[in-house]
């Protein structure tokens, strides 16, 4: 059953919102042991009850707190993103991370290794231009030139990511003796009984005045090729942002058009005797006096435009997120539909959504067409968060709109809800 859209209109009080993720995948009791999933939910809570405080004073704005909450997000070595990033094949953290509001033009996206990919990289300042787009030397030039953080590489090491991206080039190693290039595609058993970070961290927040913003930061894959873009950076893919205004609905007709009368030779003609003679009667009844059609309203004044506005933010496989450009494809479907965004993100990214189609045979709940997306849709001054995701579960924290915090890694906030294995996905 389809959820309503949220109804308003494009004046009144809006209450900032906030919702973030850390990461999706193949979590489940086997991978995600109770005293981990304790450290994660902490960790969310901790995070999104900052990033809530900052969003509650005088004059705060969705880019200030959206990467206010990503920066901490990347500090925590729970996360696959800047401390505590993956590697890549060659034994290297090549970072990305993306930034979008929805009222403006500059939609931009970076790919670095030397610098925090934070939200102050990605809006930057003067020297980026109208570019949606850098990565490299030029994007950590332009952070050195506006007076950003720079740390050296060993910054991003935890000692857990690395063993990681060894035990991952083993398993790569066993498959390809067993079975060639082919058996390599094939997900180990280690690997279903493990948590690889798929995901990235985002963060999706509305403010006050209406301005939906989503940041995202990411490692990207384990053991991913060196040099590989993958959906983070990439606009329309792992993030999108947008605002339209849609016209109101214009009023319904007042009356009726009166049914135009059938002539009488017309009815004598079909043989139909009775509806010339009832005819005749309802004549004589009404007497002589002409029926008049009620005029319409006069009241011209055009309806308001209501305002629209959406943000997300995905995680997951990024290389299915960039196949089926995942993040716009979820926007536009809400927009040019009559499908909230909450039903749009499930068509993507729900159980037996587009994301898991797009995985084809090669679907097995843990690696390719895997994913999830968080979301915020405004409707006039009306604000709803959006979540869902195909895979054991998704890191997520959000306000609710009593101001109460909400944390969940399965479909309920419990750690028995989960799935016992990757078997039970």
């Amino acid at each position: 059953m389809e959820e309503n859209k949220p109804q308003g209109q494009t004046t009144g009080t809006i209450l900032p919102r906030i919702i973030l993720h850390g990461g999706a995948g193949n979590i489940t009791h086997t991978s995600l042991p109770r005293d981990t999933y304790e450290q994660y939910r902490s960790s969310l809570l901790r995070i999104v009850d900052a990033a809530a405080r900052k969003l509650a004073a005088p004059g705060a704005t969705a880019l200030d707190v959206a990467t206010y909450a990503v920066a901490l997000l990347e500090e925590d070595p729970l996360y696959n993103s800047a401390r505590g990033a993956v590697f890549t094949r060659g034994g290297k953290n090549e970072l990305e991370a993306s930034v979008m509001v929805s009222d403006g033009y500059k939609k931009r996206g970076v790919g670095s290794r030397e610098l925090l990919v934070r939200g102050e990289v990605v809006d930057g300042g003067g020297g980026a231009g109208d570019h949606c787009f850098y990565s490299g030397e030029v994007a950590e030039g332009l952070a050195r030139k506006w007076g950003l953080e720079m740390v050296e590489p060993s910054w991003f090491f935890t000692q857990r990511r690395w063993d990681e991206h060894l035990r991952g080039l083993e398993e790569e190693e066993k498959k390809m003796g067993k079975m060639g290039d082919l058996g390599a595609q094939e997900t180990s058993e280690w690997e279903k009984s493990h948590y690889f970070p798929l995901g990235t961290c985002g963060a999706v927040v509305v403010d006050s005045y209406g301005t939906v913003c989503t940041a995202t930061s990411t490692g990207g894959l384990t053991n991913k090729v060196d040099g590989r873009i993958g959906d983070t950076p990439t606009i329309g893919a792992g993030f999108w942002a947008e605002e339209w205004y849609e016209d109101a609905a214009v009023a319904k007709m007042l009356y009726q058009p009166v049914p135009q009368a059938v002539a009488p030779m017309d009815k004598l003609s079909r043989g139909d005797l009775y509806g010339v003679l009832d005819g005749c009667l309802s004549t004589l009844g009404s007497s002589s006096s002409r029926q008049t059609a009620p005029t319409p309203s006069q009241d011209n004044k055009e309806p308001t435009p209501i305002r629209h506005a959406v943000g997300l933010s995905g995680t997951g496989n990024g290389d299915s997120f960039l196949r089926t450009s995942a993040a716009r494809t979820t926007a536009a479907k809400s927009r040019f539909s009559s499908q909230s965004l909450s039903d749009a993100t499930t068509w993507m990214v729900g159980r037996g959504g587009e994301l898991q189609k797009s995985a084809g045979n090669r679907w097995d709940g843990v690696h390719e067409g895997v994913g999830g997306i968080i979301g915020i849709e405004l409707v006039g001054n009306k604000v709803q968060v959006v979540q869902d995701y195909n895979c054991g579960g998704m890191f997520r924290a959000w306000t609710e709109e009593n101001g109460s915090l909400k944390c969940s890694i399965f479909r309920e906030d419990r750690w028995e809800s989960g799935p016992q294995s990757w078997r039970d996905i």
